[in-house]
């Protein structure tokens, strides 16, 4: 079975998150920080096996630009800088249909690792929340 193809991406830049719909029937709600937490970049899944690197303080982040990849992806401009992902229509499906098992795998990685959500000031405390919380 081929995969399916974004038919609309839309982006909520007040509550933070992507909402893509599928030629499947499939729609999707995903907040920000789930996606750059989750980033396809090499800076977040490593160059190898076992290589994937743990992004703790994104709860803030929002995307700045989504940028057409030719007729296969699209790069997601994220507001702490980020943006050498690339989010093929593959990707964006997976992270959709798989989003409760990845957040709470992701949640429980943080919490192994005593790391928070929670952007850090430069004096590297936790910054205070703002707006409402993603999933």
């Amino acid at each position: 079975m081929a995969t399916p193809k974004p038919t609309e991406i839309t982006l909520h830049k007040q509550s933070r998150t992507l909402e893509v719909a599928f030629d499947s029937g499939d729609r999707f709600v995903m907040p920000c920080e789930y996606l750059r937490v989750h980033s396809p970049s090499a800076e977040v899944q490593g160059h190898g096996p076992g290589e994937r690197v743990l992004v703790a303080g994104k709860r803030e982040v929002n995307i700045g630009a989504i940028e057409p990849v030719g007729n296969y992806a699209v790069l997601l401009r994220f507001s702490d800088g980020h943006a050498t992902g690339i989010f093929s229509w593959e990707t964006l499906y997976d992270l959709g249909i798989n989003q409760d098992s990845n957040w709470q795998s992701y949640l429980g990685a943080l919490e192994k690792n005593q790391l928070s959500r929670e952007p850090k000031s430069p004096y590297g405390h936790p910054l205070p929340m703002r707006g409402p919380k993603p999933r």
